[in-house]
């Protein structure tokens, strides 16, 4: 189950819930200079969500939701061979988690969210 926040937990980092549903949404967008601020970061990071035989299921959501929870910066790697299906994943994996997009580099995607207390502080954009 994806956790509720209150709209005072995240107003400064422009993320908000949505409701009852306890899915946020994040209304910051990351500039170009930003996006290669985290990318440098992610660099050296090893993928600390492997998707199994099983997909995409609840229980992956709520491993990558509180893996972004706790280190803002994340890799996921998504091992379907169909490049169709992969962006499709990626995309629900975005929606439920309520994550920014930094990169896909094949079948790696690396997401940031801002924690309630940001470790990561990203350059002006």
């Amino acid at each position: 189950m994806i956790r509720s926040y209150s709209q005072d937990d995240f107003t400064d980092y422009g993320v908000h819930p949505l409701g009852s549903t306890g899915i946020r949404k994040i209304d910051m967008q990351l500039s170009n200079k930003q996006k290669q601020f985290l990318k440098g970061l992610a660099h050296p990071l090893k993928p600390v969500v492997l998707l199994g035989a099983n997909g995409l299921t609840e229980g992956v959501i709520a491993e990558i939701d509180s893996a972004l929870e706790h280190h803002e910066l994340i890799k996921v790697k998504v091992p379907e061979e169909e490049r169709e299906m992969r962006v499709a994943i990626n995309e629900a994996i975005l929606r439920e988690t309520a994550a920014l997009h930094v990169q896909t580099i094949g079948k790696t995607l690396i997401l940031y969210r801002p924690a309630r207390e940001p470790k990561i502080r990203l350059p002006k954009g």
